[in-house]
């Protein structure tokens, strides 16, 4: 079924212009970390109107998001809501900042959104954790971790090893993975439900690659 046209006032597209160069911008200064959307909330079914540094996987023509629909329903909805916590769809922490957008009439017509994805500054934690911690004189015994190994025990032991490389778990290189899946194996990370798979989102490589390591 062919789209029908949004039907908008001049102002209405004006605006709507004029923060899709904003988006540009931001996008682009704040790169690679940050994702930057626009959502035309005159369109909720196919609100995406500019995505820049696309971490969640959605498009153009996407719908609105249900913070948008809030907006669309209430136009005392707030305009600023700021630093709430978000997930993408694979399992990464995100920081999520949305400013709405109203035209001189009091409508929300748009909306600029940016999620930061927390992962490369989790990794940056554990690099000064790494870097900062002091020897406890333990006589020499073997450090041991009585957390309980799940989803976010083996994330966190994938930014802990990309810490020690002084990198991210997405830019570790095919060796260094290799290297990983040994750790991982060794430490029983392996016999996690749906281990494979999360190891693989949050390495941002395939299932696939994940199990031609652990042969």
């Amino acid at each position: 079924m062919r789209k029908q046209k949004t039907i908008r006032t001049a102002e209405q597209q004006l605006l709507l212009e004029q923060l899709k160069n904003v988006a540009e911008g931001l996008g682009q200064t704040l790169a690679p970390f940050c994702e930057v959307v626009v959502h035309d909330l005159l369109d909720p079914a196919h609100a995406i109107a500019a995505i820049h540094n696309n971490l969640s996987s959605r498009e153009l023509g996407d719908p609105v998001t249900e913070l948008g629909l809030a907006r669309i329903a209430d136009a005392a909805y707030p305009a600023v809501v700021a630093n709430y916590a978000n997930s993408f769809a694979d399992g990464r922490q995100a920081k999520s900042t949305s400013i709405g957008i109203k035209d001189s009439s009091g409508q929300y017509v748009a909306a600029l959104c940016i999620n930061v994805d927390l992962t490369m500054f989790h990794g940056l934690q554990s690099v000064f954790a790494q870097f900062s911690r002091v020897d406890t004189g333990n006589g020499g015994a073997p450090q041991e971790s009585l957390d309980p190994v799940g989803a976010d025990g083996i994330r966190r032991r994938i930014d802990d090893y990309a810490a020690r490389l002084s990198s991210t778990p997405r830019a570790l290189k095919a060796d260094e993975r290799r290297a990983l899946i040994v750790e991982l194996r060794e430490a029983g990370c392996l016999e996690v439900r749906r281990a494979m798979e999360i190891i693989a989102q949050h390495l941002g490589i395939s299932r696939a690659t994940v199990y031609s390591y652990a042969k």
